[in-house]
């Protein structure tokens, strides 16, 4: 359906996050999953910035089950969540440090208090939860560039989340600049992640509609995106 994903592994991730803050070049890192692939049909401007981001991680399983139905397999899952983690664990050896913005108010102070305690030496530079209104995005960036951080992790939900950063990117002064979702909602406990064996599973968006059934309607995208993928198969 014309949006891009990168067939990384987890290690391959990170090290490419590595080598984007090493570069000192600012690049937009989003993370995939079927509903970003429905919005962006029918959104000329999401469209654009997912096929401009610098790195497209292989978020959702049911990226997964389509690549391999389309006969290129994709070779494991990229979760957003578990990404930010590792990137916690990266910066506390590597000395960079984060940013977190977005999120409910004091979601992103919880969610750097657990990484720095799971992570001796991380410093988390700012946190911020704001909003992505046009309006707030000079005080936000001025903000940001202030704490100069390396990696700035952005939880304002897709697309605003990817928009936000597409948009400002250029005089953040941060090297990498990351979507999330609602990876600061897991991290700090607010919200609680489906058991491992549903996410082996692949059943962790049932997970989430039973504990959040607001979210129906946006899980409407995932029967129109299995039925796209089938009728676009040649």
């Amino acid at each position: 359906m014309g949006v891009p994903v990168d067939n990384v592994t987890k290690e391959e991730a990170l090290a490419k996050i590595e080598a984007f803050i090493e570069s000192g070049q600012p690049q937009q890192v989003v993370t995939l999953n079927p509903e970003f692939v429905m919005a962006a049909q029918n959104d000329a401007q999401f469209f654009q910035v997912l096929k401009e981001a610098d790195l497209s991680l292989p978020d959702g399983v049911g990226l997964l089950w389509a690549a391999r139905f389309l006969g290129r397999p994709l070779r494991e899952r990229v979760a957003g969540v578990d990404t930010v983690r590792r990137i916690a664990n990266l910066a506390a050896r590597r000395g960079y440090r984060l940013f977190l913005l977005g999120a409910a108010e004091g979601v992103a102070e919880a969610t750097a208090k657990r990484l720095e305690e799971g992570n001796p030496g991380l410093k988390v530079a700012g946190t911020y939860a704001g909003s992505p209104d046009p309006k707030e995005e000079d005080k936000i960036v001025e903000m940001v560039r202030a704490a100069r951080p390396h990696l700035l992790l952005v939880a304002y939900g897709a697309p605003q989340q990817d928009l936000w950063i597409h948009r400002n990117l250029g005089r953040l002064g941060v090297p990498v600049a990351m979507g999330v979702g609602g990876a600061f909602d897991f991290i700090s406990g607010k919200a609680k992640r489906a058991p491992r064996w549903m996410q082996r599973l692949g059943l962790e968006w049932l997970h989430r509609l039973l504990h959040e059934p607001w979210r129906w309607r946006r899980m409407l995208a995932l029967p129109k995106f299995v039925w796209l993928v089938i009728r676009s198969r040649k």
